[in-house]
């Protein structure tokens, strides 16, 4: 007679995560062929002039998903550590949280903590590495699939998808692929790790190195820098903060440029040609042709339909 094998239970999963970014991961495993049974993100908070709490987009897909959410303020809270506890989690998987798990949480599910990292660690550990993949002109970035311990990204490496970057890639265009793969990587993972096939692999600390927090300053352009660099820096911070600098003493935000080489004579920040479709700009290394930009309270729009009705007084950006 023959046997019939029994079928594999599927893992009970606690999420953890807050960000647009970690909405894709969660769908995904939702959508499998596991058990989320919760999730755990930041508490709510007030936002803009009205000052309306919002929801994180993590705990929007929760509740769509009838799925169990948990807010604790933080998460080393006894009372906190206590529901995880009774929960009784298989793994839990953390991306983008936005809060350090202590060693108890870290060893409480048989499998330990997942976390989905948006680059190729040790690369770019972090907050943001996505947007300093583009504007450091990395040629690769990609996803891995680490063991979580007290460090921060510095786990033992279980899985790793690598993408190459396009030329014209932006922050938004890299976290939307990455995003997707985050998800595919993670669910693979778990099977690996059912069916006793993972491997870990530790991180080479020195070749470490740390993606920080984006902020709306970083995006000031310095045209005494190269344009290549200015020109990264405009796609790695497309869509948010946005790279600007100003025009005619007003605010101008620069969504797409070009670089043209070239030996500069005049100062950084001149305008040195008016064309059609873009303006040309004196850098410290060659010059930059800025194609598109927002003017401060204006819609976006390229170069060309902006010139039709706009005529630039002064000949320098950013004074």
């Amino acid at each position: 007679m023959e046997t019939v094998g029994k079928e594999r239970e599927p893992m009970r999963i606690l999420f953890m995560g807050t960000p647009d970014f970690a909405v894709e991961t969660l769908e995904t495993l939702i959508h499998s062929e596991h058990e989320v049974i919760g999730v755990v993100t930041q508490p709510d908070k007030p936002k803009g002039r009205g000052g309306k709490v919002q929801f994180s987009p993590v705990k929007e897909a929760a509740i769509e998903a009838g799925i169990p959410v948990f807010q604790p303020n933080r998460v080393r809270d006894g009372a906190f550590i206590e529901q995880l506890r009774s929960i009784l989690p298989d793994v839990i998987v953390v991306v983008a949280f936005g809060q350090i798990l202590t060693k108890e949480i870290l060893e409480l599910p048989r499998y330990g903590c997942l976390n989905v990292h948006a680059s190729l660690l040790p690369k770019l550990r972090g907050a943001a590495p996505i947007q300093w993949s583009v504007i450091d002109g990395d040629k690769e970035s990609g996803v891995t699939i680490q063991q979580m311990d007290e460090g921060l990204d510095t786990g033992d490496i279980l899985l790793v998808e690598k993408y190459t970057l396009d030329p014209k890639e932006t922050g938004g265009s890299l976290f939307d692929k990455l995003a997707i793969e985050g998800g595919k990587l993670i669910v693979e993972t778990l099977s690996k790790l059912e069916n006793g096939t993972a491997t870990r692999t530790q991180q080479d600390d020195e070749k470490s190195s740390y993606a920080g927090k984006i902020t709306k300053e970083l995006g000031q352009i310095d045209f005494t820098k190269p344009a290549v660099t200015i020109e990264r820096l405009i796609r790695g911070l497309n869509p948010w903060p946005s790279a600007y600098t100003t025009l005619d003493g007003k605010a101008m935000k620069v969504w797409d440029a070009t670089v043209e080489e070239g030996n500069v004579t005049e100062q950084p920040g001149e305008i040195v040609e008016i064309a059609k479709h873009y303006i040309k700009v004196a850098t410290g290394e060659n010059y930059l042709k800025i194609n598109e930009i927002q003017l401060a309270g204006k819609k976006r729009m390229p170069m060309d339909a902006f010139l039709n009705g706009y005529s630039i007084k002064e000949n320098i950006l950013g004074v």
